[in-house]
């Protein structure tokens, strides 16, 4: 379904809609939604409208994003408590300051010793509730300044650990240096800090190079509008993984 082809009633969604959105690579999930209010707005003649979204996606990555409008707003708190469903890649054997691609690779480790059961092993310990840092590249606010501003400026802001909960974290492809895997996780989870710290248990670096978000709650991806108007048609929409 193309979002852009679709027709709108301002009625409804000043009453508050809930829209499912296949966000696209290279987008921020807040440019995301000023396209989708832009659209809505001069679609239906609204003059103003409340369009926010439920949990942001990192540009890097594509997949189900929660649009909601109008007083649906007021419940975009509830949608972000959901479980989220993830597919990706991580690359081992290197890591990244913003552990996935946003930013070059900085150090190389051996891989050598590693081995598929090393691998399965090893995703058995992030079953659970866990403690990870956030990426020294994210939005989180300390002070009221993003972290990734920090981090572009070269300096290191102390960050504290934070308690989040995976309940699956299955293993896919494994073809070295890169793995495929399904993660289902609590709000607040970093899957580029998974990447880091999977590599580090493996006694190796890791970082993230692919990330599709499927799944937030009992909504999927396969009910959302694709922005087809704003792909890049040689990105990938979907992947398929074979779990272990």
């Amino acid at each position: 379904m193309d979002f852009f082809k679709q027709s709108y009633n301002a009625e409804s969604l000043l009453e508050g809609e809930l829209l499912l959105i296949d966000k696209p690579m290279g987008w921020t999930s807040f440019q995301a939604v000023n396209k989708i209010r832009w659209h809505l707005k001069n679609e239906t003649g609204l003059k103003k409208l409340k369009v926010g979204h439920a949990g942001t996606l990192d540009p890097l990555a594509t997949g189900l994003l929660l649009i909601c409008t109008g007083k649906k707003t007021k419940s975009i708190e509830t949608y972000q408590k959901k479980e989220k469903e993830y597919v990706g890649t991580f690359f081992l054997g290197a890591t990244t300051p913003s552990y996935d691609l946003e930013t070059e690779r900085d150090h190389s480790y051996p891989t050598e010793h590693i081995t598929k059961q090393l691998i399965l092993d090893a995703s058995k310990k992030f079953i659970g509730e866990i403690e990870q840092y956030p990426p020294t590249f994210s939005a989180l606010k300390k002070e009221g300044k993003r972290l990734y501003e920090y981090a572009r400026e070269g300096l290191k802001p102390e960050i504290k650990l934070r308690n989040v909960l995976i309940s699956e974290f299955k293993i896919g492809k494994i073809k070295l240096p890169e793995i495929e895997f399904l993660v289902r996780c609590s709000k607040g989870t970093y899957i580029r800090s998974l990447a880091h710290d999977f590599g580090k248990v493996l006694q190796s670096g890791g970082h993230l190079i692919y990330l599709r978000r499927t799944k937030i709650g009992t909504f999927s991806i396969e009910d959302s509008y694709h922005m087809n108007s704003v792909y890049d048609e040689n990105s990938p929409k979907n992947i398929s993984i074979k779990l272990n």
